[in-house]
């Protein structure tokens, strides 16, 4: 999707590193929405380094994943690609649930980590990317709200071509009215 492959891409540039996802994050595995230089669409819970983004409050930078407790045996770190630097910005919902991370990968550790330009724009992206998530969302429930509407609007149509083809067959008719009586005056009815 465009408007994501574009987040990542920007993300990218901003903190100058060859790799950049939006990762979200599932019970059973994290899958990238959107990424650039890093070729797997998913991974596995005990490749994710992103998992860790999520109990963070903020921004979690590590400079080298070789030597964080929670990465030097990750099979990302061990293995190809080698990864040695990461910094996630949570994506943080409306309602306040922790669902991914747009994050920055390189293969370099990055001692100074990063800049505090770098770590603001990332937080903006995250912060875009939900947005964009939620908006999609949003159109999503219109749409099915129209079409639920239309369809209603459609059957609504459709009994009252039935009634008037009725109505126009009768030559007589007759109804019943309940009335609703209040000290003896009546105050309302209804048709039965």
């Amino acid at each position: 999707e465009p408007g994501f492959d574009d987040i990542v891409r920007l993300a990218s540039q901003i903190c100058d590193t060859p790799v950049a996802l939006v990762s979200l994050v599932t019970a059973e595995r994290q899958w990238f929405k959107a990424r650039v230089g890093f070729e797997p669409c998913e991974t596995d819970l005990d490749r994710s380094v992103c998992a860790h983004a999520l109990v963070e409050g903020d921004l979690l930078v590590i400079s080298d994943l070789r030597l964080d407790p929670r990465t030097r045996d990750n099979p990302l770190v061990t293995d190809a690609p080698f990864i040695r630097f990461y910094a996630g910005a949570p994506l943080v919902a409306s309602g306040g649930e922790t669902i991914g991370s747009l994050c920055v990968i390189d293969a370099e550790p990055r001692p100074q980590g990063l800049t505090d330009a770098q770590a603001n724009g990332l937080r903006i992206l995250a912060r875009q990317v939900v947005s964009q998530l939620e908006l999609r969302k949003t159109i999503r429930e219109r749409d099915r709200a129209l079409a639920l509407q239309h369809s209603q609007e459609q059957l609504r149509r459709e009994s009252e071509a039935q009634y008037r083809v009725l109505f126009e067959a009768i030559d007589e008719g007759f109804c019943i009215i309940e009335m609703k009586f209040e000290d003896g005056i009546a105050t309302d009815y209804r048709f039965i």
